[in-house]
């Protein structure tokens, strides 16, 4: 049951009941998850006594009623997680302010709620998870795996590095909670099913093909008539939300980057040789070995093998009849080239590193198990002298000079800014750098440097524009950062008509010519559906028709809306083709179809058609999933206090 809960959190079901079986580690805030706030509530979810459904909700028989709460501090963690993991997925198009909006904090409200109401419906059920189950689920968990197994200490340390600090109790506990409340919607989720004629008609649905015929028809005259004042006003009213001014920032910025500093001194050679000596490690290549292995578990085997290949028998024949490991077995014993690094036990390493190529140990013992080593082949290892990598070793210390002169500079540029925050100049001062200027520049047509998405994020929250201090240094590339301070700010705000003129004629115009060439084809598509073929209509007009045999569904021809529509129609009378129209970026285009060929059955093999019902299954069972948790919420009474929604 565990493992089919696991197998379902990644795939559909967690749409359905948001990750409640996800250990939240990782995540910022899981401690206030953990011990949410119930005096502060952003919301309560309350439910009748399972043994009294129609119990009253006032006063005193209200005190029966059980309830769930999602407190601020858990609605503010939770919305927190959300928010890093759609930067994690974003990255630098990741916008804070965009992703702050009274819709998305909505939504993880919602998502909370609905883990209450799962919550209450576990316990009225009588839904009980052991401690069996919990435990394994703990130990399954990755976020506690060191090299596949469970790790005790990892456990321990994750717990411990709460703030406050987490009891495995009251982990087990929200674990317990986890499994309780996911058990129901998984249930009815995996209840899903489909019928052999379900599947018959989806295959012939989705296998279907389509034959037609394409008219493009010429774009249309663009349109040149004189725009009145009187529509310009009216439509500057209407689409006002489209003539709108970006907020727009002035900043100044000290730009520091290591690659504009002044080249370091070349270090002589004494600390070049100095320095060779303690790393000449890197330098070298470590000795290898190509190596064969035969792992038995009985020591007396062990030592007859040994005889045997040491007297001339085929060393691989040796591995692949007798030996117990299953990933060399197959190649012979062969573990490729080997070097002297710790990727096997220190028992074996000694024995292969002893050996002269084209030699076998004696059985060395490894945890219980005998291994018969051959080395087949010794590469020595090669090391390079100092005047090789001389030129390296100049360069590589110029870099060290040049980030450590990046590193204090930085450091004592952000040192000054701390001393007056509120201005710049006298910072950049301090370390001997200018201070450059920018702006006006919204977020689209910011210059050079100023572009960078970090820098963006920094140049428009409300702290640095309200406040006028100086950002903390943003981060470019590594070893590149800069400091700014937003001089001026202004809001978006509405285009003024008259800087707006050029733009509305324009879109007036477009507006015209894009009805005409609607009407025109609305003209030509009655024709068609008069009864005259897509052929004579398309001549018409100076247009050709072309047969397009065998369209499958879903594909982007002549695009994918285009292929929607085509899919849409119903399928042609007997003589009487299925006519329709597609907007395209030039005008429009004509469609006839002319025959439907449904999937064909005897092409589905029995696996495709195994993974389709189980598709199809999955969809049914999703439905149902969230129909019914849907119903469950309105068996509780929901508050909601949206003034702490924050």
């Amino acid at each position: 049951m565990l493992q089919n809960l696991r197998d379902k959190v990644s795939g559909w079901i967690a749409s359905v009941v948001m990750g409640l079986l996800i250990v939240p580690f990782a995540f910022v805030g899981v401690n206030q998850y953990l011990t949410g706030d119930s005096d502060n509530a952003v919301a309560r979810v309350q439910a009748p006594p399972s043994w009294w459904a129609s119990a009253p909700k006032f006063w005193p028989a209200s005190m029966l009623w059980q309830h769930e709460d999602v407190s601020s501090d858990e609605f503010r963690a939770a919305f927190e997680r959300q928010r890093q993991q759609q930067a994690q997925q974003l990255g630098d198009n990741f916008d804070a302010r965009q992703f702050d909006t009274a819709d998305n904090r909505r939504q993880v409200l919602d998502q909370l709620i609905d883990s209450k109401v799962l919550l209450l419906v576990a316990q009225q059920a009588g839904i009980v998870v052991g401690d069996d189950a919990v435990r394994q689920a703990i130990a399954t968990e990755p976020a506690f795996l060191s090299d596949g197994k469970f790790d005790a200490a990892r456990y321990a340390t994750i717990l411990s590095s709460q703030v406050p600090p987490l009891t495995p109790q009251q982990f087990e506990q929200k674990q317990r909670e986890r499994l309780q409340m996911g058990v129901l919607p998984l249930g009815i989720g995996e209840s899903g099913f489909v019928t052999p004629k379900e599947v018959d008609n989806a295959i012939r649905l989705l296998g279907e093909t389509r034959d037609l015929s394409l008219a493009v028809l010429p774009a249309p005259a663009a349109d040149t008539a004189p725009v009145s004042d009187d529509e310009i006003k009216a439509w500057y009213a209407v689409h006002a939300a489209e003539y709108r001014l970006p907020e727009t920032v002035s900043v100044e910025y000290v730009d520091i980057d290591a690659a504009q500093l002044p080249a370091p001194a070349v270090a002589d050679d004494a600390a070049l040789r100095k320095r060779y000596d303690e790393e000449k490690g890197r330098f070298a290549s470590a000795e290898q070995r190509a190596v064969s292995d035969i792992i038995v578990a009985d020591p007396a085997k062990a030592a007859d093998l040994v005889k045997q290949a040491r007297a001339g028998a085929d060393f691989a024949a040796l591995a692949k009849a007798n030996s117990l490991d299953p990933g060399s077995k197959a190649n012979g014993g062969d573990l490729g080239w080997i070097a002297r690094d710790g990727s096997y036990p220190k028992p074996f390493e000694d024995a292969a590193f002893a050996l002269a190529a084209d030699s076998v140990s004696e059985p060395v013992k490894v945890d219980n198990q005998w291994h018969v080593i051959k080395v087949r082949e010794v590469k020595a290892g090669t090391g390079k002298s100092f005047e090789e990598v001389r030129d390296q070793l100049v360069q590589e210390d110029a870099q060290s000079a040049r980030e450590r002169a990046y590193t204090d500079l930085a450091s004592k540029l952000t040192d000054e800014t701390l001393k007056n925050p509120s201005a710049l100049a006298p910072a950049a001062a301090a370390v001997n750098l200018p201070v450059q200027k920018a702006g006006p520049f919204a977020r689209l047509d910011a210059p050079g440097v100023l572009a960078n998405p970090a820098v963006l994020r920094a140049a428009f929250p409300e702290s640095l524009v309200q406040d006028g201090t100086v950002s903390d240094p943003i981060q470019i590339t590594p070893n590149h950062s800069i400091v700014l301070r937003v001089t001026d700010h202004v809001a978006e705000r509405a285009e003024p008509l008259a800087q707006a003129h050029d733009a509305i004629v324009a879109a007036i115009h477009a507006d015209r010519t894009r009805k005409a060439a609607e009407k025109t084809a609305n003209d030509l598509l009655a024709r068609l559906q008069k009864g005259e073929k897509l052929a004579d209509v398309a001549a018409s007009v100076g247009a050709k028709s072309s047969d397009v045999p065998g369209l499958p569904r879903g594909a982007p021809l002549p695009t994918r809306e285009g292929n929607e529509a085509i899919f849409a129609v119903p399928a042609p009378a007997a003589g009487k083709p299925a006519v329709g129209r597609i907007p395209s970026p030039n005008g429009y285009l004509l469609f006839a179809v002319n025959a439907v060929h449904p999937g064909d059955l005897t092409k589905f093999t029995p696996a495709d058609r195994q993974r389709l019902t189980l598709q199809l299954q999955q969809n049914n069972g999703q439905v149902a999933a969230e129909a019914w948790i849907a119903a469950q919420r309105k068996r509780f009474d929901i508050v909601v206090h949206e003034d702490k929604l924050q």
